[in-house]
Formats: structure tokens, C-alpha cells, sequence
């Protein structure tokens, strides 16, 4: 490589750690990264608040700067990569671990770019996640996938990781699942709407994402049915509204109406709109039915647009809820908002439901996935009677 491009790369690379801005002006110096004054006489918090505003576009379908409809092009290595991730339709939580990761290998790089780099590189850093920071087989995968991406898509370098470094086996476990006396207990200790959630959870087999984001167009009394929107892997699909949640879910809307009329009534009321929504019916935003069912206490200003808006219960909330509410009932397994989905399926099962309906009902691409509930059904393992229950038992 020759001296002008590897120096081109280190101040690309630099400019990403100054505010995340490359318009500061960067050059070496006997091999050292000068800084010099912005002709602009942009201030460094003008800069840092111009950053902010670019990492909010990413929510708001607007551009950096307010304008809409005109583009910047990203000059820095992060922002290229935010770009093609959101180019192919990556969702934001996604984007936001893709890009954690490979800050995260550049810093083990001791700070090199990326392109100067190689394999070698790359699997010293995976040795270096699965031997000392000792991550799951599924955290090691995710951090090979952002990288490939970087290299394939990002640098476009002809980096071959393929046979070099593999993809880390992940084990074969089994859901842990609760009874329904269990499920029971555990609602029981919860209060509010962290405790309607969580019984859609496991009545519908709503994720916790799904059910944070369940809008109010989305609830079908009528039919007894949820429509979940933008699921894994961007897909539709429709699940089961439990009726004895319905008369609950019904009361909490009525609430939910109620606050959305005062944020209506003080210039606020507005939520995030998907895709182009925002533009084409700017008046949606502020209607009912788009509200989430599960809204959070507070509003917050969109820094881009200086909209006030109120966003989603946080899925964290649930979490600790969820957590507490198990610790409080005694329960001495782990048990996750994931859980009560698991539970939900393997109920289906000993309810005589078939696979594939229950396949339809979790969203699962493929059948295999849904079959591991079978393996965790209440009728001992592999509906075997053990020799030991013979005659008494073998301890009396």
C-alpha cells in the first residue's frame, strides 16, 4: 500500500473519533494527527449537536440538517457503514450492534483502520471473545457477521473468512417453560401495564419487542385477533387475543385514549410513523389508531423535527418487572419475558393443537425451529415410565 492511501485511511479513521465528525480538518505530520482550525468557525459543541442530529435521522425519516428530501453523503467509516445497513433494510437495533461491534474489533486492532487489517486479525479477535471474555456461541456469530459485513459490503476487500475463521457451533438447549399455575403466580406479583404485557405474552406468543410495539389498529376485539407488524424478519403475521385479556386490554385503552386527548390538546400526540408515513399523512401521526397500546409516561422532543412525541413502554421495564415478579413467587428457575412465549407454545401442544398451526401462530420460518417445544411437553422424558416406579418405587 502505498504511503499517500495508508495516510488517507488514518485520517479517515481519526476523523471517526473526533465527535464521530470528519469535516475537521486532519493531517499528518511526522507520522503524527494534526489538527487544524475549521475555516467554517463551527464550535466543537455545534459540531457534537450536529452529530446528534444525524444519529436521530436514523428514527425520523428525515435527513441531517431538517431539509427534507435532500441526502448527505457520509464521510467517515461508521457513517458508510449506518448507510449501506440501513440501504438494505437493516433494522435499527441491528445497525446500532453491527456498528458496536466493529468499533469494538478496531479497538482490539489497536486502533488501525479496518482495510490494513486481515483475517488474522479478525480471528484473533474472535478467540479473544470466546477464550477471555468467554461470550456465547450466539454473541461470537453476531461479531463475525458485522465483520463480514464491514469487509464484504462496507470496504469491499476481498477478504476470505469463510474457511479461515468458521462460525462457532451454538449448542443445542432446550426452552425452559412454566406451568400455567406457574405463569399464574407469576402475573400475580405484577401490577400496571408491565402485567398486561406480560399475559400477552404468553397468551398470544407475542416477543417482547411485538408486544412493546403493538399499535391500537392492531387489536381486533371483534375477531379475537393481533396482528403483529414488522416482526422477526420484517414479516406479518396474525396470532390469538386471549378473551379473558380482552375485557383488561379494553379498560387499558380506554386509559390510553384519555392520554392521548391530553397530548392532542397540548400541541403533542404524535408517534413515530414507519417508513414514509410521516411525509405522505403527516396528520396520521396524531390519530388513534396509530398509537401504541402500551405507551410510555413520558414525552420526549424529537431533536431533528423539535416534534414532541411519546414513545413505547421500554422494553427493559418489562424485563425487570418480569424478573422481580419471578423472584417474588418462589419460582427457583430462570424465567425470562421469553418464557412466558415458550410456555405459550408448549401449552398449544398439550392442548392437542397441531405444529403447524402453532408454527403460524410464533412466526417460525421453519417447522423445526417450533419442534423443540415437543421435546419439553409434562409428560416425562419422551413420555417414557422410568423402571424405578415399578412395584412402589425402588425406595419404598
Amino acid at each position: 500500500m502505498r504511503i499517500a492511501d495508508h495516510r488517507r485511511f488514518v485520517v479517515e479513521w481519526f476523523a471517526v473519533h473526533v465527535n464521530g465528525d470528519a469535516s475537521r480538518r486532519l493531517k499528518v505530520q511526522n507520522g503524527r494527527i494534526m489538527q487544524t482550525p475549521d475555516p467554517s468557525g463551527t464550535t466543537p459543541s455545534a459540531k457534537a449537536s450536529s452529530s446528534r442530529s444525524e444519529h436521530a435521522s436514523r428514527f425520523s425519516g428525515r435527513e441531517p440538517g431538517g431539509v427534507r428530501g435532500t441526502s448527505v453523503a457520509p464521510t467517515t467509516l461508521l457513517g458508510v457503514m449506518r448507510e449501506q445497513l440501513r440501504l438494505r433494510r437493516y433494522s435499527p437495533r441491528t445497525s446500532d450492534v453491527y456498528v458496536a461491534w466493529v468499533r469494538r474489533y478496531v479497538r482490539f486492532c489497536d486502533r488501525r483502520h479496518p482495510r490494513v487489517c486481515g483475517a488474522d486479525d479478525v480471528r484473533a479477535f474472535l478467540i479473544m471473545l470466546c477464550a477471555t471474555t468467554r461470550v456465547s456461541a450466539s454473541t461470537q456469530n453476531q461479531a463475525l457477521a458485522a465483520l463480514r459485513f464491514l469487509y464484504a459490503v462496507v470496504l469491499e476487500l476481498p477478504l476470505e473468512l469463510r474457511g479461515s475463521v468458521p462460525s462457532a457451533r451454538q449448542p443445542e438447549r432446550l426452552p425452559t417453560v412454566l406451568s400455567r399455575d406457574e405463569v399464574r403466580a407469576v402475573l400475580a406479583q405484577m401490577r400496571g401495564a408491565p402485567r398486561l404485557l406480560a399475559a400477552l405474552l404468553y397468551g398470544s406468543g407475542l416477543r417482547l419487542m411485538e408486544a412493546c410495539t403493538l399499535r391500537v389498529k392492531d387489536v381486533d376485539f371483534a375477531r379475537a385477533q393481533i396482528t403483529v407488524r414488522r416482526g422477526k424478519g420484517a414479516k406479518d403475521r396474525v396470532t390469538v387475543l386471549p378473551s379473558s385479556v380482552a375485557v383488561v386490554l379494553r379498560a387499558h385503552l380506554a386509559r390510553v385514549r384519555a392520554l392521548h386527548a391530553r397530548d392532542v390538546a397540548q400541541g403533542r400526540g404524535a408517534v413515530w410513523m414507519p417508513d414514509a408515513l410521516a411525509q405522505r399523512s403527516a396528520a396520521s401521526a396524531r390519530e388513534m389508531a396509530w398509537q401504541w397500546v402500551f405507551p410510555a409516561r413520558r414525552c420526549y422532543c424529537e431533536s431533528v423535527t423539535g416534534q414532541w412525541r411519546r414513545h413505547h413502554l421500554h422494553p427493559t421495564a418489562v424485563q425487570r418487572a418480569v424478573t422481580a415478579a419471578v423472584r417474588r413467587s418462589g419460582i427457583v428457575r430462570r424465567a425470562t419475558c421469553h418464557t412466558l412465549r415458550h410456555s405459550f407454545a408448549t401449552a398449544l401442544l398439550e392442548s392437542g393443537y397441531d405444529i403447524r398451526t402453532i408454527q403460524e401462530l410464533l412466526g417460525h420460518a421453519d417447522v423445526a425451529t417450533t419442534m423443540r417445544y415437543t421435546h419439553v411437553l409434562q409428560r416425562g422424558a419422551l413420555g417414557v415410565r422410568s423402571p424405578a416406579d415399578d412395584g412402589g418405587g425402588v425406595l419404598g
